[in-house]
């Protein structure tokens, strides 16, 4: 029987193994995570991943959750046509 991989971000389909691979390597901040694996880039935008995230790199650098930086949060960009905006002047 084969173990089922454990999928902490399900938007890229990054596992649990993945993430601890690359926190060994030194990349211990979220936004460097994000940087080279995606993991809170796809549609949920980190709410299914970040917290599972943060808390490994907590315990991976000893320092309490609240100490770690979660990352910079930017919303997904839709395009607007500028005569909408022009129509509030």
């Amino acid at each position: 029987m084969t173990e089922k991989a454990n999928v902490i971000c399900r938007c890229e389909e990054i596992e649990i193994e993945v993430i601890r691979e690359w926190i060994a390597r030194g990349y211990d901040t979220f936004d460097e995570l994000k940087r080279e694996l995606r993991v809170g880039m796809g549609p949920c935008q980190g709410r299914g991943c970040r917290d599972i995230i943060l808390r490994e790199l907590s315990k991976s650098t000893g320092k309490p959750i609240s100490e770690i930086d979660p990352g910079t949060i930017r919303p997904p960009v839709k395009p607007i046509k500028l005569g909408v905006l022009a129509e509030d002047q």
